[in-house]
């Protein structure tokens, strides 16, 4: 999302300036443009060589450079966004008082591009009444600010004051200034994850479905300006972005539930979740006991959620089904795809190494009811939800 952006770094005198080397290093693993200014004060923490190296780019500092003078105006107009973090104690002042004597301050009073603010510096002057009111005046210039981290500090105490980390401004970054728009005012259901069907309290039906690929989904989905609700199983993945509405379950029932009320007002619909095809008829109130006769466990077959949805969107809504198969691989997503009404199914075969649960890597075959194939390559989760939401879009536009 970040390819060809360019960003300007803004660094001041704090000792969090270290975790601006990596803030740029991913910035351009991103595929970023990025280039830094420092404050005089800045230097005595990080090294301009360093951050030249990363960036590919002259670090500069004073207004002045030997015969040559730094145009602060045409830095602020270059940029798509100014990161300023670390924003220490006193430039945070200076800015919310508009004062101009480093490059760093001349650039952001002339900036056209919007301004980010990470914050660090020690709890109590964090909260003194000066730096809230500095704060809130810098919000209401319309700068975006963000929170503070709990955590050890500088001085050695415990408290509010620490920088976010590079992970979260990145995250940050991305959320507030970057979404696409492609999905804009579309509202998207997803599922992802396994279902646990209960034996007992203690005991489950399950399977090893991590969740990985709905939620890349989700964060896909959302990247491409989309209103992303993500109904997902018991798992271990975190969303990045806040944004993304979670709805959690447990069972195939109580997806069936979310999804039957939230797929009205859906628009987009992707099915990825490794639903349970049955559960036990009957869920023992107590443990079941070890004992030395066979344990026989009646089962029911669960509802079909992609064949419920299927059969009652209207044109105005895309489908997609996930089909996961160890043998006679196309003919059964094909015949998926027609008896569920999807307009697309999405195929992994557990015949492909890295690819299916449990794994960050993945390989599919994108099978549309116009006939039209798509194969992927292997690549990371991440990526194969990114050509999935591109295989959406064009087909939506195609539409």
């Amino acid at each position: 999302m970040l390819q060809g952006k360019k960003i300007l770094i803004g660094i001041s005198g704090s000792i969090a300036a270290y975790k601006t080397i990596l803030l740029v290093r991913i910035l351009i693993k991103q595929g970023a443009e990025v280039k830094v200014i420092m404050t005089p004060a800045a230097a005595d923490f990080v090294s301009p060589l360093v951050l030249e190296t990363l960036s590919k780019n002259k670090v500069v500092i004073g207004l002045a450079d030997g015969a040559q003078w730094s145009n602060h105006v045409m830095l602020g107009r270059w940029a798509d966004l100014f990161v300023i973090a670390p924003a220490s104690c006193n430039t945070l002042a200076k800015m919310a008082q508009g004062l101009c004597d480093n490059l760093l301050l001349a650039v952001y009073l002339s900036a056209t591009c919007p301004v980010m603010i990470a914050p660090a510096m020690d709890e109590d002057m964090w909260r003194h009444p000066a730096t809230q009111k500095n704060i809130q005046l810098l919000g209401e210039y319309g700068n975006h600010l963000m929170t503070v981290a709990h955590g050890e500090l500088a001085s050695g105490l415990i408290g509010e004051g620490r920088m976010a980390e590079p992970e979260d401004i990145l995250v940050c970054i991305l959320e507030t200034f970057f979404r696409g728009t492609a999905l804009q005012g579309k509202k998207v259901m997803i599922t992802a994850g396994p279902t646990y069907e209960a034996i007992d309290p203690v005991r489950f039906i399950g399977n090893h479905s991590s969740g990985k690929m709905g939620f890349a989904l989700a964060e896909a989905m959302y990247l491409q300006g989309a209103d992303v609700t993500l109904i997902t199983g018991p798992t271990h993945e975190k969303i990045q972005f806040r944004g993304i509405n979670i709805q959690k379950v447990v069972s195939a029932a109580e997806m069936f539930a979310a999804c039957e009320a939230l797929f009205p007002e859906t628009d987009i619909a992707i099915m990825s979740a490794a639903v349970a095809d049955f559960s036990p008829s009957v869920v023992a109130a107590e443990k079941i006991k070890k004992q030395s006769a066979a344990l026989s466990i009646s089962l029911s077959p669960t509802n079909d959620i992609l064949k419920y949805i299927g059969t009652r969107k209207t044109q105005k809504q895309y489908v997609v089904g996930f089909a996961l198969e160890t043998e006679n691989e196309k003919a059964n997503a094909l015949s998926k795809l027609k008896s569920k009404n999807a307009d697309c199914i999405v195929l992994n075969s557990l015949r492909d190494e890295a690819a299916g649960f449990g794994v960050n890597t993945n390989k599919v075959t994108i099978l549309d009811k116009s006939g039209e194939e798509w194969v992927t390559a292997l690549k990371s989760k991440k990526a194969i939800a990114e050509d999935i939401v591109s295989f959406i879009i064009s087909h939506l536009h195609a539409e």
